[in-house]
C-alpha cells in the first residue's frame, strides 16, 4: 500500500513512530524544511507542497493567502494522484493538513487524521474518515464542540515515544556549538502573536541568564530587533530542538502540544506561556504533568521556580498509541468512518475565527 503522510515539523515527530510500524511505501508531503529532514529517512520520496506561511509583522491579505493555498492544494492533488496513493495519514492543525485532506477528498482517498489540539483543529478534519484522539475527554470535546463522532481513543501521544528514543546530541557538543553551557531557551511557536513578542522578550531579559531564542514560525530579524541586552541570542534556521532543550537549564515556550510533549518526555524544567489559544489541550496536558501555564508578566518569577515535569507516563502511553494508529491503517472500517462534513467544518471555522 502507498501511504502519503502530511505534516509540519512537530507533527512529523508524531508520525515517525507510526511509520516505523508499517510495512508500506511512504510518500511524505510537506512545506516544512524541518519535516523534510525528519521524514526523508522513512520515505521513498519527499514532495514539496509549497511553502509554510511564516509569521511576520506584515499581515497578508485574505486574497493573497487564499491564492497561495489554492496553488498549494493543486500541487498536493497532483502529488497524490501521481503517486497512486491509497491512504492519507495526517497530523497537526496547519495549512499542510488542510491541503492534504482537501486533495485526498477530491481523489476519494481514505483519510486518517491524528488530532491533538482539540480546541483549535484545522477545519478540514471535518472530512477525515477517521480521527484519533489521545483520551476520552478529547472524544467528548470533538463531539460537543464540532459534532464529530468518527473518533478513536488511542490513549496517548505517539510523539512521546519518538522523543524517548530519538538520538540526542551530547550536551558537551551543544555547548561547544553555541559557545555557552548554562542557558535557557525561549521558544516562540505557533501559539505566539507577533504583537506579544516585544513584551515576552522584555520580561525574559529581566532574567540574569543566557537566553537562546528559537523563533520557529517567525523570521529571525523580526525578533532580534527587540533584543536590547547581551546574553540574549536569536537562532536563525533549523535547529535540533530536542537536543537543544535537553542541554538547557530550562525552557520558556509559547507553543502547543508538540513542545509540551517534548519537554514532558525529556523531563526538562519548563514554563508554558499562555498564548492566544487561551483554551487549549496543550494547556491541560502541561498542567497535568506539572508545567505551569503563565502570562508573559509572570516570566521572571515563574522561571526561578520552574520544576521538572512528570513525563514517564507520557512515554509509556505514547508507545502504545503509535501501535494503535498503525493498526488503524488496516482496520479503519471497523469504526464509524462517517465524516462530520460541512456542518462540522463550519463549527470549527467559527471557533478558529476567535484566534485570528
Amino acid at each position: 500500500m502507498n501511504i502519503a503522510v502530511v505534516a509540519e515539523t512537530a507533527p512529523a515527530k508524531t508520525l515517525i513512530p507510526v511509520i516505523e510500524k508499517l510495512n508500506d511505501n511512504i510518500v511524505a508531503l510537506t512545506h516544512s524544511e524541518g519535516a523534510d529532514t525528519l521524514l526523508r529517512p522513512y520515505s521513498s520520496e519527499v514532495i514539496s507542497i509549497g511553502h509554510g506561511r511564516r509569521n511576520t509583522t506584515t499581515k497578508r491579505s485574505d486574497l493573497t493567502i487564499g491564492k497561495l493555498v489554492l496553488q498549494d492544494t493543486l500541487r498536493t492533488y497532483r502529488a497524490l494522484k501521481g503517486q497512486n496513493v491509497n491512504m492519507l495519514l495526517s497530523c497537526g492543525n496547519a495549512g499542510d493538513v488542510r491541503k492534504g485532506i482537501s486533495a485526498a477528498k477530491r481523489l476519494n482517498i481514505p483519510k486518517l487524521h491524528i488530532e491533538q489540539d482539540l480546541y483549535n483543529p484545522i477545519e478540514m478534519i471535518a472530512y477525515a474518515d477517521l480521527i484519533t484522539v489521545p483520551n476520552n475527554h478529547a472524544k467528548k470535546i470533538l463531539k460537543k464542540m464540532y459534532g464529530i463522532h468518527n473518533t478513536v481513543n488511542i490513549k496517548g501521544y505517539p510523539q512521546a515515544e519518538y522523543v524517548d528514543r530519538v538520538p540526542i546530541i551530547e550536551k558537551e557538543d551543544i555547548y561547544n556549538h553555541y559557545g555557552v553551557n548554562d542557558f535557557y531557551i525561549l521558544f516562540l511557536g505557533g501559539d505566539t502573536r507577533a504583537s506579544d513578542i516585544p513584551e515576552i522578550i522584555k520580561q525574559v531579559q529581566k532574567l540574569d541568564k543566557t537566553i537562546l531564542i528559537v523563533p520557529y514560525r517567525f523570521e529571525a530579524r523580526s525578533i532580534s530587533q527587540f533584543v536590547t541586552r547581551k546574553g540574549v541570542y536569536v537562532i536563525d534556521g533549523y535547529v535540533d530542538l530536542i537536543s537543544l532543550m535537553n542541554a538547557s537549564q530550562g525552557v520558556i515556550y509559547c507553543a502547543g502540544m508538540g513542545v509540551t510533549i517534548e519537554v514532558g518526555a525529556l523531563s526538562v524544567p519548563a514554563v508554558k506561556l499562555l498564548g492566544f489559544h487561551t483554551e487549549h489541550a496543550s494547556n491541560d496536558l502541561a498542567q497535568s504533568i506539572d508545567i505551569n501555564v503563565i502570562t508573559a508578566y509572570d516570566i521572571p518569577y515563574a522561571v526561578e521556580h520552574m520544576k521538572e515535569p512528570h513525563g514517564t507516563r507520557l512515554i509509556k502511553n505514547g508507545a502504545k498509541a503509535s501501535i494503535k494508529v498503525a493498526e488503524l491503517t488496516r482496520d479503519m472500517d471497523m469504526f464509524d468512518t462517517t465524516p462530520g462534513g460541512r456542518k462540522s467544518m463550519k463549527r470549527i471555522w467559527d471557533q478558529r475565527k476567535k484566534y485570528r
